[in-house]
């Protein structure tokens, strides 16, 4: 997804679709250290950018900040599917997601790195993509949030 619109799509993503889960941790070259592991149920996700950064906020209450000084790659979103015999679903990239014949989500995933940090934010359900004007970024459809 394009980088900037980051914050737009975690925008659109919190207000439309129920956040269940949130993961942050170090990468695993700074030690993988669990920073916020939080199931979500009965809970509010909700974020503040500012110029001093990202706040990821549950229930209100600030759980995490990000100062965005190391900050380069973006979100991408994937999706956690299951064949009906339990299997999991691995795609390559530059498949449709919207693929027919693949088995629906049940969760949605949105993923980034920033400040040495992987967060991943879990929703219920299919989040839905649209292409993002018809641009692509190399050999591959560049996809944003519906």
């Amino acid at each position: 997804m394009p980088r900037h619109l980051d914050f737009k799509n975690l925008r659109k993503c919190i207000d439309n679709y129920v956040a269940d889960e949130i993961y942050i941790r170090l990468v695993g070259s700074m030690g993988g250290t669990t920073k916020l592991n939080e199931n979500l149920k009965n809970k509010k996700l909700d974020f503040k950018k500012d110029k001093l950064g990202l706040y990821i906020l549950i229930n209100k209450e600030e759980k995490f900040h990000f100062p965005l000084e190391n900050y380069y790659k973006g979100f991408s979103l994937a999706y956690e599917r299951f064949e009906k015999d339990g299997r999991v679903v691995m795609l390559s990239t530059g498949l449709n997601p919207d693929d027919i014949n693949l088995p629906e989500p049940s969760r949605s995933f949105l993923r980034t790195v920033m400040d040495d940090h992987l967060m991943e934010i879990y929703f219920k359900g299919k989040i839905e993509l649209k292409p993002y004007n018809g641009k692509h970024k190399g050999t591959y459809q560049q996809w944003t949030i519906a």
